[in-house]
């Protein structure tokens, strides 16, 4: 039986766990020993001690540890581990599906460079979160970290595997860039995994063809100390270098990807930040009018209750039918597989395909865009416009210690001017009659932090703005 873990273990996998992952700073609350009882307890709660889990990891100086860590806690349950080594977390997901294999992908995404986690998957890249398993491998690492991991009679063996060909391979057959025109584009990997993946998908690395793309490469080195900026596009002051970059290459756009490459923020060519609201309702005609060619007669696409007003629009326009869901990534995940959705897109720069096991793949976008784009003349600017008819405020934070006070001034302020739901947080939208501009925003506390998130969207910027200053100033009154 391993030991147990040193005092005060178990509480500090109490603060890592989070709604749909493990997040925390490297040797403080996440250690080895965290990492080892909890690759035990997820290999009970998967029943990986019958088959075999996928174990990958990013470009942080910790992951490689982390990940034989959790291996060793894994195989003393009894599962056999495939080891595919550095990797973005959709490969992971391609490896979960394409094996029917539970995984863990060690990674903190978009966090700063002392931080590291864990993404978990079951069989077919199905989502785990503390609603549906994650609570239990948290209370069974606990438990390990108490009394230590007792061994099984036979246990798992490590193997390793390579699969970022099989994975370049999958996605170029989902969607085709061989006919587009010739492109110029500026990637921008933030020295994440993307610097693994844009070579092999985009270009000729994993022994592909090549396609008609010239590919400009930011950042490409894997470097967990992101020494150049954070790998998180969603903070404009990360893609300053890449829109730089698209204006002095003459690129036709850009492309950039956070530290685990799953997320894929689009440029056009003039630098300018491309709404993912709009990436989604592009990808989602897209994938709308491939299956109804195959005999879809009404697929279905999710979108998050925080992309734009234009995204029902477009899926509903198109004769699919759109489902409006809360925000979080193993949440939509589930959303897919209950619904056999096609196509789910977030405001995050999360997209999800039926295609790809329901998971989100922010390559797999990538490729959509360049597909879309790549098969017309105009440039991406008035492509996007298109896309883009009312205005978002973007997602603004507001430190809060009393949010259901803050809820309390929204609704009463607001009373009779707008229908509320609280489907995630509390959303208003706008009571609007005749030529009325309509709007709408919505509030959300933060799983994690004092914060108040805010979006709010108007059909003109005059509205957007009146609307958002209002609101807040009850949320910072």
């Amino acid at each position: 039986m391993n030991p147990p873990a040193s005092p005060g273990a178990r509480a500090r996998l109490e603060t890592i766990v989070k709604a749909y992952d493990v997040r925390g700073i490297v040797g403080d609350a996440l250690t080895d020993e965290v990492v080892e009882a909890l690759g035990a307890a997820f290999a009970d709660e998967v029943g990986a001690g019958a088959g075999r889990m996928v174990v990958g990891h990013d470009m942080r100086d910790s992951s490689p540890g982390f990940a034989e860590a959790f291996a060793r806690g894994a195989t003393a349950r009894g599962a056999d581990v495939v080891a595919i080594g550095l990797c973005s977390t959709d490969q992971t997901y391609f490896a979960s599906g394409s094996m029917q294999a539970p995984a863990a992908m060690f990674t903190a995404s978009h966090n700063p460079a002392t931080y590291n986690g864990i993404k978990f998957s079951r069989a077919g890249a199905q989502g785990i979160s503390l609603d549906t398993g994650l609570a239990a491998i948290r209370e069974r690492a606990g438990d390990f970290l108490d009394a230590g991991i007792p061994p099984v009679a036979e246990q798992g063996r490590v193997e390793r595997a390579d699969v970022l060909a099989d994975y370049a391979r999958h996605l170029r057959s989902l969607v085709d860039l061989t006919g587009i025109r010739p492109l110029k584009v500026v990637v921008d990997a933030g020295n994440g995994m993307g610097g693994l993946t844009v070579p092999a998908v985009l270009g000729e690395a994993a022994g592909l063809p090549a396609l008609p793309l010239e590919i400009v490469p930011l950042y490409f080195e894997l470097d967990g100390t992101f020494p150049n900026h954070e790998a998180n596009p969603l903070d404009p002051a990360n893609l300053v270098d890449l829109q730089r970059a698209v204006v002095e290459h003459g690129a036709d756009l850009g492309l950039a990807f956070d530290g685990d490459a799953d997320r894929c923020f689009v440029v056009d060519e003039r630098g300018v930040a491309v709404d993912p609201s709009a990436v989604a309702a592009i990808v989602a005609l897209r994938e709308i009018a491939r299956v109804r060619a195959l005999g879809e007669d009404e697929p279905t696409v999710i979108h998050n209750l925080i992309t734009s007003r234009f995204v029902p629009e477009t899926i509903e326009a198109a004769g699919a039918i759109a489902v409006r869901t809360r925000v979080g990534h193993s949440l939509i995940k589930d959303r897919m597989a209950e619904t056999g959705a096609v196509f789910g897109g977030e405001h995050s720069a999360h997209y999800y395909f039926r295609d790809f096991w329901g998971a989100d793949n922010g390559m797999l976008a990538a490729m959509h865009v360049l597909a879309e784009f790549g098969s017309q003349p105009v440039p991406l600017s008035r492509l996007a416009a298109r896309f883009t008819p009312y205005m978002l405020s973007g997602e603004i934070n507001s430190t809060v210690e009393d949010v259901p006070a803050a809820y309390t001034r929204i609704v009463e302020t607001f009373a009779g001017r707008a229908e509320f739901d609280e489907l995630d947080g509390l959303t208003a939208t706008g009571i609007t009659s005749g030529d009325e501009p309509f709007w709408w925003f919505n509030v959300r506390p933060s799983n994690t932090e004092p914060l108040l998130r805010l979006n709010v969207e108007g059909e003109d910027a005059a509205t957007m703005a009146a609307v958002r200053d209002e609101v807040l100033a009850l949320i910072r009154a």
